[in-house]
């Protein structure tokens, strides 16, 4: 990393009024243990409703290194980051969480990375404290699932606290689309990119707003914006289907020439609420990939801005 260089902070938050103090005395004890290093602090609000901007203006106050962005509501973290990317003006960009449980003392390891000739350092989330087995096994599933069914691979418990310097800034922007997954936006740009694992400690305050739900929908995102897997699958099964259709078919009609059909009701229904099944998973995995060409197609801003500080 050059000498006299900027470096950009962006801290999407969401109802973390009660953290955001802590995080900036955190990254300034930081900062200022690296050399040759100017910070630009960016703070974007995503709608929060406990008072969080307010928090961040009053830091502005006394802290003219901290800037401010408040959505006009809450479109969602990976939109917050790219808000911010878009703003930020470093030669390098750090993106984290405002909550603590991205540490601000990994930093100097993430530009000493960079050195080493990296244009992205990402990071992987090894241990989670206050994290419960079955949240640790949620996660894990999860990018099992997305690696099985996506094109793009992700690498497994990948956080969104990374470092990415301008040139690697600049591509992201280019990329456009609605439906954002980041981590796997950020696999697919290539470059040259490496990871080092963190262990999250617990939360500074508040409680997590990410839910399970959250992460079906994230999951969703990652299939169906880098994979046509889904609808290989289902096209797939179907034939299987069709097969055994097939099969039975035949069966069905000797039975019925050779005078041994037996009334069926049990199997019946079983095939009809079987096919069914089938053929209901399939509309919806379609369905999933017509949204998303109708979200692109309506070309709305990503977001809108409703104050600065």
């Amino acid at each position: 990393m050059a000498d006299a260089v900027k470096l950009s902070f962006v801290l999407p938050c969401y109802n973390e009024a009660d953290n955001i103090d802590y995080i900036h005395r955190e990254l300034v004890k930081v900062c200022g243990s690296l050399k040759e290093i100017t910070p630009e602090l960016l703070f974007i609000d995503d709608g929060s409703a406990d008072g969080t901007f307010e928090r961040i203006r009053k830091i502005t106050e006394t802290d003219d290194r901290v800037k401010g962005i408040a959505f006009s509501k809450n479109f969602g973290k990976t939109l917050a980051i790219y808000a911010g990317l878009r703003e930020s003006r470093g030669d390098f960009v750090i993106t984290m969480d405002s909550d603590g449980q991205h540490p601000p003392s990994l930093i100097p390891e993430l530009i000493e990375k960079q050195r080493e000739g990296f244009e992205i350092v990402n990071t992987r989330r090894e241990q989670n404290k206050g994290v419960g087995f079955l949240s640790r096994m949620r996660s894990r599933t999860f990018y099992r699932f997305i690696n099985f069914l996506s094109d793009v691979k992700v690498e497994p418990l990948a956080s969104d606290y990374r470092l990415m310097t301008r040139k690697a800034v600049d591509a992201f922007l280019t990329l456009e689309e609605r439906d954002r997954y980041t981590n796997g936006l950020i696999s697919w740009m290539g470059f040259r990119q490496t990871s080092i694992p963190f262990t999250a400690p617990r939360r500074h305050a508040g409680r997590t707003s990410f839910s399970g739900r959250m992460l079906l929908r994230l999951g969703l995102d990652g299939i169906t914006s880098f994979s046509a897997k889904p609808l290989r699958i289902s096209f797939t099964l179907g034939l299987i289907i069709l097969v055994f259709d097939f099969a039975y078919g035949i069966y069905a009609i000797l039975n019925f020439f050779f005078g041994t059909t037996i009334p069926g009701w049990t199997s019946m229904m079983f095939t009809i609420l079987f096919l069914g099944g089938v053929q209901l998973v399939s509309i919806g995995i379609i369905g999933e990939y017509i949204a998303r060409l109708f979200n692109e197609s309506k070309r709305r801003p990503h977001y809108f801005i409703q104050d600065r500080c």
